[in-house]
């Protein structure tokens, strides 16, 4: 008995409560159960979840959880403090130390060894980094947690970011600051998108804690089917391709075809999606059965026709975050501002950091200082460069988000190449208008092609084994075994054409079997929903893969 409490109540590192697994969705009846009981009054509902939400937290990240009533506590203080201080000067130094306060946290918890490590290369110093929650978590709890490494909290990133944004949304008068403590508490910490998103705005979410509960049947039909589909993603489709085709091939390129690693290239475009995509669906589904509305996070992105439309249909509370509070400070099309010089020094800071090489200062002082130059001889580009610069540094710092190392940093550039280089190729190209199937469908298929190369780096292990993968698909591509690898891999290949067909489908015919879903009598959707889950769990591998968005 006393080891099924532990096993209930005590965080395990190696059983997070995630939602692929069946522990979750016995305690999500627990909370709904709860939940039957408080969900008319407000106030009652906020301190409801929110207890559940840092119960959820703390059994997924462990201690780590005291990080996330840091950030409550001082960012719901600031906030007041932006939205009652009497001059705008005031108003900017609270600001200030909000986003301050924030990406300190971020940057001591994700980028900790990555500053010291490189620190000590470059200076040839002897700094340690001492994970003081790991090691408390090792004493208290008899968990293991390496101590020379150790990961990030979960959904530090995602929670971090939701807490600028509220602060600058204060500061801009977009919205009031909150008065009680459990209501900000329960906004930042609402369970079902706390570690992966979507991010959600303050503007958007708030508003809602105050509105009575309503969930009528047809949004209860959208709910289950968005958990469905979640599940259909992330277990049956993205899950599958990974453990029996991408895991084994980028961990050794080398021992596989270049067709085998660029068959794993473009599943694991698929899977990502699915993965990520899953998890929101999923997300949006539980958080509706709450009685509340989160934003949609994917559009179909491989429907994109650019790599702008891309970045316009993927993580899109990311994507939209990053414009809004990164790319407009910065000056966007309007030329530079002084956050662009910021941007710029912190981005060649981490570059230097990365590299490991001082030598890398002067040569970035020359580059800037040619750029300086041609904008004074050309005094016409100016703005042409100023918004190129600024959209280079999104993305960056897009990349940066994700890690701290060159392969993030090259997947950003080069994304961020890939949104420059459009802007002037729409301006000449006879295509751009052009709205014929055969010309969208070649559109489509290249910026996807665009989207896997940059991946290379997003999913490598390590810059080698992204060369060794592109080695073996340039040199070594095995043409004449590709029809035995149909044979070897034919039930990946299936499952990815019933991934990418599902994707490719028109909306019409997605809104037209999601809304046969919905009208079905609730006996119907309980038995759809057991054949779902059982075909799912029968596809699944001995051990459940998390959620890739977990580590960022």
């Amino acid at each position: 008995m006393i080891e099924l409490l532990k096993d209930i109540f005590l965080f395990d590192e190696k059983n997070p409560l995630i939602f692929t697994r069946l522990f979750f969705w016995g305690f999500f009846l627990v909370v709904l159960t709860g939940y039957s009981l408080v969900y008319k009054k407000s106030s009652l509902r906020s301190a409801y979840l929110w207890v559940f939400s840092l119960f959820f937290y703390y059994k997924t990240g462990g201690l780590f959880f005291f990080i996330l009533i840091f950030s409550t506590i001082t960012d719901f203080c600031l906030g007041l403090l932006i939205y009652n201080a009497v001059s705008h000067t005031s108003k900017k130094l609270w600001l200030a130390l909000a986003v301050t306060v924030n990406l300190g946290v971020l940057a001591f918890f994700k980028y900790d060894y990555f500053f010291t490590e490189n620190i000590n290369a470059i200076f040839h110093t002897n700094l340690e980094v001492m994970p003081h929650a790991a090691k408390w978590s090792n004493a208290l709890f008899g968990t293991h947690f390496d101590l020379s490494k150790f990961l990030p909290p979960i959904g530090v990133s995602f929670f971090t970011f939701q807490s600028i944004s509220y602060a600058m949304d204060v500061f801009r008068g977009q919205i009031k600051p909150l008065t009680n403590p459990v209501d900000y508490g329960f906004f930042v910490s609402f369970f079902p998108q706390l570690v992966a998103g979507p991010i959600v705005r303050a503007s958007v979410f708030i508003p809602q804690i105050y509105k009575p509960y309503n969930l009528t049947q047809r949004d209860f039909g959208i709910a289950v089917f968005m958990i469905l589909q979640g599940l259909t993603k992330k277990m049956f489709v993205g899950d599958y391709i990974a453990v029996n085709l991408i895991d084994r091939v980028f961990s050794n390129p080398a021992s596989y075809s270049g067709f085998e690693n660029l068959f794993a290239l473009f599943g694991y475009s698929l899977q990502v999606y699915c993965d990520f995509s899953g998890y929101t669906d999923i997300a949006i589904g539980i958080a509706l059965l709450l009685g509340f509305r989160l934003p949609k996070n994917f559009n179909s992105p491989y429907k994109a026709k650019n790599v702008s439309d891309f970045w316009r249909r993927w993580h899109i509370s990311l994507s939209s975050w990053l414009k809004d509070y990164l790319y407009v400070p910065l000056g966007g099309s309007r030329g530079s501002s002084p956050f662009t010089y910021i941007g710029i020094f912190i981005v060649l800071s981490f570059t230097v950091l990365i590299s490991g090489d001082l030598i890398l200062i002067p040569v970035f002082v020359l580059g800037i200082s040619l750029i300086i130059l041609l904008v004074r001889i050309f005094p016409s580009i100016k703005l042409d460069v100023t918004t190129n610069v600024n959209l280079m540094l999104t993305m960056l710092f897009g990349g940066l988000w994700h890690g701290s190392s060159w392969m993030f940093v090259i997947w950003g550039g080069l994304n961020g190449i890939g949104i420059v280089v459009y802007k002037y190729w729409r301006k000449i190209s006879p295509y751009e208008n052009v709205d014929v199937w055969y010309v969208n469908t070649w559109k489509i298929f290249f910026t996807f092609c665009f989207i896997s190369f940059t991946r290379i780096w997003f999913r490598g292990e390590s810059m080698r084994g992204t060369m060794e993968l592109l080695s073996q698909i340039a040199h070594h591509f095995g043409w004449q075994a590709v029809p035995t690898m149909f044979v070897a891999y034919s039930k990946v290949f299936v499952i990815m054409a019933f991934g990418f067909v599902m994707h490719w489908l028109p909306y019409k015919t997605k809104e037209k079997y999601q809304e046969w879903f919905i009208q079905r009598p609730l006996y119907q959707k309980i038995l759809l929903s057991a054949l779902i889950i059982f075909i799912i769990y029968q596809s699944l591998s001995a051990n459940m893969a998390p959620f890739i968005y977990f580590q960022f």
